[in-house]
C-alpha cells in the first residue's frame, strides 16, 4: 500500500497570509481561497471570517471578495496583479471603483506596490 507524501495529505494546512492570494464567500459560508497554482474550498464560521478580515491583511473589494494586500503587485485600469513575483501571478479582474477603493486601502496600510 502506497501512502501519499506530507505535502500532498497536508494540502488543506496553509498559512493564509503567505499562501493566499485572495478569496470569495459564498451565501453557505463556503470559502474558496485562490493560491498561485490552486483553488480551495473550505468552510468557515462567521467568526473566523471575521477575524481574518480585522487583521488588516486582506481588504474586501466587493461584498464577497477579500484581497491580500501582502500580495498586490501591481494595479491596471481594469485589475490588480496578484502573487509573490510576476512569474506566478494572477489578474483579478475589478472595476475601477473596486480599484479605487483598493489603492486608498493599501494607502492607508501604506502598501503601496511597486
Amino acid at each position: 500500500m502506497r501512502v501519499a507524501p506530507n505535502s500532498i495529505r497536508n494540502l488543506y494546512d496553509f498559512e493564509v497570509e503567505r499562501d493566499i492570494l485572495f478569496f470569495k464567500v459564498n451565501r453557505q459560508g463556503l470559502v474558496s481561497f485562490h493560491g498561485v497554482n490552486y483553488n480551495l474550498k473550505k468552510p468557515m464560521t462567521r467568526e473566523q471570517l471575521t477575524k481574518l478580515t480585522k487583521e488588516g491583511t486582506f481588504a474586501e473589494v466587493a461584498s464577497n471578495c477579500y484581497v491580500n494586500l501582502l500580495k498586490v503587485l501591481a494595479m491596471n485600469e481594469d485589475s490588480v496583479c496578484l502573487g509573490a513575483d510576476s512569474t506566478g501571478a494572477k489578474n483579478l479582474p475589478l472595476t475601477k471603483r473596486q480599484l479605487q477603493g483598493l489603492k486608498s486601502r493599501m494607502m492607508a496600510s501604506r502598501r503601496i506596490p511597486s
